[in-house]
C-alpha cells in the first residue's frame, strides 16, 4: 500500500494481446438491489447566454453555455466518493517510476495513520468522484468501488449521502450506485452524444483530485475511439489534455452545453501526476451499461462468436487487401451466431451496418452494444471479394481454457528462427489442441531478434495453415516456405483460438 499521504493508485502497464475476442462475457452479482429502471433525460437549458470567446482555446459554437455556466450548471452533478478497504498488503512508498505507463486512480489516502479493525488487517482509504445522471443515480467506475467495506458520497453543498452499489462491471470500468436517502436539491447531468464529439472540441473535467474539493480544468478533445491501451477489456476511449489527477477517476467530462460527455478513468504518465494525456469513457458506451446494471445488476452483452484481429500492412498484403483496413477473424466458434450466418475463419469484416471497422477494440465494442438478437449487417472481404451477410447477435459465454507450454522432443529446425516438432497425441494432450484443429506442427522455441519472433510466433503456437495450405509435417511447412515470396499469412492456433500472423521474407 502506499504512503498514506499520497494517492493510492492501480497502475496497468502494456496492452492487450492482438488476439482479441468478440466472445468475451460479464456477469455480474446484482448486490441484492432490486431491479430498477430511471429517465436520464433531464429537463433541458433555455437560457444560454453566449460562450467566452478568449478562454485559451478556440471560441466554442453561439449556442453554447460560457465556462462560468457550464460550472455553474455541471458541478453540482459531481460528488466525492470516499471509501474504505482492508490492506493486502504494504507497498514501498515513494518509488520513482522512469517509464510511462497507465495509472487509474481511486484517489489520494487519507492524511495520518491507518486505522486498525480490532483482529484484522489495517483499512485503507481512498477518494474518487461520481457524478449524478439522474434523481438517484450516479455513475462512477468500477475501480473506485471495487472491494469497498463503507461508500461515503460528498456533494458539493457538503451532505453525505447514503448509497447502495447497484452493479459494477470491470471489463468496462464502471459502476453505479443508488442514492437511498432524500434526493431533493440535488442536480443531475444529461448525457451527451458522444458520438458527436469532434477533435479540438473544448470540454472540461470535473472531479476532486488529491481530495481538494471539486475542481474544474479545461482541454479539448485530442483524440476519440482509443483502444487496446490495457486500462479495460472493453475500450472506446475520448482522450483529453483536461487536466486529470488522482481522484478524479469517476467525474465529469462534460462539452460547453454542461452534458456529460464521458467518465475521467486513466491517464498515461510517468509520474502517476498529469502530462496531458487522459481517457474517459464515452457517455454512448457508459449510459446502455449503466441502465443494464440498473435492470438487472449486471451486464449481459452481445456476441458474434468469433475471434479477431487487427490488420497491419503486411498482413494486407498476405491477404490481397488494397488497403490496409478491417478486423480479422482468426477463428469462427462451432455453433455460434457467426458460423450459423456463413462467416468463416480468413474473412475480413469490413464494415458493421455500415460503419467502418478499424481495430478490433471498435468492433468488439460495437458487437457487444448492439444488443442480444439484434441482427447486424456485415460487409467483409473474401478471397479477393466483398459479400454482405445479416448475423443475428447472441449473449455472450463466459470462460475459456488457457494452453501450457509444449515439450521439446522430437524437434527440427524451422524457417525464420523457429525449432519445430510433430502434433503428435502428447503434444495434443499438453497444449489442449482440440479435434477440429486437425493438422499442424508445433512451434517449440523462438530465436530472440528472428523474423519469426518480429512476427510474434511464440513458444507454444501451432502452425496450422500455411499461405491457405494445411501443414501437416515439418517438412510440409519447410517446402512451402522455400516456395512462397513476400509476405505470407500462416494461420496458428494459441490458448485455445486461432489467430492469423503475416511472415516475411
Amino acid at each position: 500500500m502506499d504512503n498514506p499521504t499520497r494517492s493510492r493508485e492501480i497502475a496497468y502497464f502494456g496492452g492487450l494481446s492482438a488476439l482479441a475476442l468478440a466472445a468475451v462475457g460479464s456477469s455480474l452479482a446484482s448486490h441484492g438491489c432490486a431491479r430498477h429502471t430511471v429517465d436520464t433525460k433531464a429537463e433541458a437549458s433555455t437560457n444560454r447566454p453566449s460562450a467566452v470567446a478568449n478562454s485559451g482555446h478556440a471560441a466554442p459554437a453561439a449556442d453554447t453555455l460560457g465556462l462560468e455556466h457550464v460550472a455553474e450548471l455541471a458541478m453540482p452533478a459531481v460528488v466525492s466518493v470516499a471509501s474504505t478497504h482492508v490492506a493486502e498488503r504494504q507497498q514501498i512508498p515513494n518509488l520513482p517510476f522512469e517509464d510511462p505507463f497507465f495509472r487509474r486512480f481511486f484517489g489520494p489516502g487519507m492524511p495520518g495513520p491507518f486505522s486498525q479493525p480490532k483482529g484484522g488487517r489495517p483499512l485503507e482509504h481512498g477518494l474518487g468522484s461520481g457524478v449524478i445522471v439522474a434523481g438517484n443515480v450516479i455513475l462512477t467506475n468500477a475501480h473506485v468501488v471495487e472491494g469497498a467495506k463503507t461508500l461515503v458520497v460528498t456533494t458539493q453543498d457538503r451532505r453525505n449521502l447514503e448509497v447502495e452499489l447497484a452493479g459494477a462491471d470491470p471489463k468496462s470500468d464502471l459502476a453505479v450506485l443508488r442514492i437511498k436517502g432524500d434526493t431533493k436539491g440535488l442536480k443531475s447531468l444529461d448525457f451527451a452524444d458522444s458520438e458527436a464529439a469532434h477533435l479540438g472540441q473544448v470540454v472540461l473535467a470535473i472531479g476532486n483530485p488529491f481530495g481538494v474539493g471539486e475542481t474544474l480544468t479545461m482541454g479539448i478533445v485530442s483524440a476519440k475511439g482509443r483502444a487496446d491501451l490495457g486500462i479495460a477489456d472493453y475500450e472506446d476511449f475520448i482522450q483529453t489534455d483536461a487536466a486529470i489527477n488522482p481522484g478524479n477517476s469517476g467525474g465529469a467530462l462534460v462539452d460547453l452545453d454542461g452534458h456529460l460527455l464521458g467518465i475521467p478513468t486513466a491517464i498515461l504518465s510517468r509520474t502517476g501526476g498529469y502530462m496531458g494525456v487522459g481517457f474517459a469513457i464515452p457517455s454512448n458506451m457508459a449510459r446502455p451499461i449503466m441502465q443494464s446494471l440498473l435492470e438487472s445488476g449486471r451486464v449481459v452483452r452481445s456476441y458474434l462468436g468469433i475471434a479477431i484481429q487487427d490488420v497491419d500492412q503486411d498482413m494486407a498484403k498476405a491477404l490481397g487487401l488494397k488497403t490496409v483496413q478491417g478486423v480479422l477473424i482468426s477463428d469462427v466458434v462451432a455453433g455460434g451466431p457467426s458460423a450459423k450466418a456463413g462467416l468463416l475463419r480468413g474473412d475480413v469484416v469490413l464494415t458493421i451496418n455500415g460503419k467502418p471497422m478499424t481495430s478490433s477494440g471498435l468492433l468488439r465494442n460495437t458487437v457487444s452494444t448492439a444488443g442480444v438478437g439484434k441482427q447486424i449487417e456485415l460487409e467483409v472481404w473474401r478471397h479477393g471479394e466483398t459479400r454482405k451477410l445479416s448475423v443475428t447477435l447472441g449473449a455472450m459465454p463466459e470462460g475459456k481454457d488457457s494452453a501450457a507450454q509444449p515439450g521439446a522432443s522430437a524437434t527440427e529446425t524451422g524457417p525464420l528462427g523457429t525449432t519445430l516438432a510433430p502434433l503428435d497425441a502428447a503434444a495434443r494432450k499438453e497444449l489442449h489442441v482440440p479435434e477440429n484443429v486437425k493438422s499442424g506442427v508445433v512451434v517449440t522455441d523462438v530465436d530472440p531478434g528472428s523474423k519469426a519472433d518480429e512476427a510474434g510466433i511464440h513458444r507454444g503456437d501451432v502452425v496450422v495453415e500455411f499461405g491457405g495450405t494445411p501443414i501437416n509435417n515439418v517438412q510440409q511447412l519447410k517446402d512451402q516456405w522455400q516456395k512462397s515470396s513476400g509476405p505470407v499469412a500462416a494461420l496458428i492456433y494459441r490458448d485455445g483460438h486461432t489467430l492469423y500472423v503475416a511472415l516475411k521474407h
